[in-house]
């Protein structure tokens, strides 16, 4: 197969989707890797470094598009792409289809076959492709929650740990998956005071198990929000339904009750945001204030830390990369339970249910269309 790997074109997004060490694999596997000029660059990857693995270096996207048979990219195909893609090729990345309608029917319009990581999905429940970034973008809320408490940034001017006889800020994490328990690992060990928030009282008695003192975890619900609220100086919104759009869990009226000067990180904004308030924003602009709160709602969080970034999610996505190239995208699907929940859009017809509920769309089983 030949698979092409795109340079990301999202304002500051330096992640890339291959690593020369990827690209090695698959030319192993018997693939022809192209890779767009520079496409590696942000990520510490030069264009000598993917030809010594034995890539071919392309020029333009134009010329990717038209010649591989499955794209890879690590964001969504933004608007300038969408008459690049093709009718039966395969669009393997982060789509996050709920929250973006115009992609949705760009690519139903295509009649491509995308697969998107974000709900690629084990027995167990978990997230394979989505994991490495969420352990990322959970670990960067905490850092960036520290810095926009400054008082140079607008913040409350609070230590996240405080300091001996100072009280250390208080953080509200709300959803107790992946990024949940990577923020509150952070804000823990910097000595944060941290409540993290979950529906699941299983997961709650996991979370009492293996975190430390100054974490306590507690069954979410409206009131606890509201009330925690009032307390805290971060609050970290990091809710996930996969495939689906975002809750609202914390309302504008909820803002005129919190600190002025305490901070919101929406890790959530990928699919919709989970404030009220939220809007995305760019590494460039990062943040905005309302009613005295400032709020961080940076799309890419992981393309801040590109190299660490490139390699997590390279680590996770070669398998099933390989798995595709190698079977084919029917033979994949059918073989192979974790890539068929991946499949959203194939051939014009939606086939990941969350997606077409969210824009009241037709609905098609991917077993239909496979059959």
């Amino acid at each position: 197969m030949i698979v092409g790997v795109l340079k990301e074109i999202k304002p500051e997004e330096n992640r890339v989707a291959m690593t020369p060490a990827g690209v090695e694999v698959l030319k192993q596997n018997g693939h022809q890797v192209l890779i767009e000029k520079d496409a590696g660059l942000g990520s510490g990857f030069s264009n000598e470094e993917y030809a010594q693995a034995g890539a071919e270096i392309i020029d333009t996207p134009q010329q990717v598009y038209a010649r591989a048979e499955m794209v890879m990219h690590v964001k969504e195909p933004l608007p300038s792409e969408y008459d690049l893609i093709r009718e039966n090729q395969i669009v393997f990345t982060y789509l996050h289809l709920a929250a973006n309608q115009e992609l949705t029917l760009a690519l139903i319009k295509s009649k491509a076959i995308c697969i998107a990581y974000e709900t690629i999905q084990k027995a167990d429940g978990t997230l394979p492709l989505l994991t490495p970034m969420s352990e990322v973008a959970g670990r960067m809320a905490t850092q960036q929650a520290a810095k926009y408490l400054e008082k140079a940034y607008g913040g409350y001017g609070v230590l996240l740990g405080g300091v001996p006889g100072v009280e250390p800020a208080t953080v509200v994490i709300i959803g107790g998956g992946t990024v949940g328990i990577n923020a509150a690992k952070m804000a823990c060990g910097l000595g944060a005071k941290v409540y993290i928030l979950d529906m699941c009282l299983e997961r709650l008695r996991y979370l009492s198990d293996i975190m430390p003192s100054n974490c306590i975890p507690l069954m979410s619900s409206p009131a606890t929000i509201r009330e925690l609220a009032k307390r805290a100086d971060v609050i970290i919104g990091a809710v996930l339904i996969p495939g689906a759009k975002a809750p609202k869990l914390v309302d504008r009226e909820t803002l005129k009750i919190m600190k002025k000067g305490s901070v919101l990180i929406d890790v959530a904004i990928d699919q919709g945001g989970c404030f009220e308030t939220s809007k995305p924003t760019t590494h460039s602009k990062p943040i905005y204030e309302i009613d005295g709160v400032i709020h961080y709602c940076v799309a890419n969080m992981p393309g801040a830390v590109p190299k660490t970034s490139t390699l997590a999610l390279t680590n996770a996505t070669l398998p099933y990369a390989l798995e595709i190239a190698n079977k084919g995208w029917k033979k994949a699907l059918e073989e192979n339970r974790e890539i068929k929940l991946g499949a959203n859009v194939i051939q014009g017809k939606i086939t990941y249910k969350a997606v077409a509920d969210t824009f009241n769309l037709d609905y098609t089983p991917v077993e239909q269309v496979l059959s």
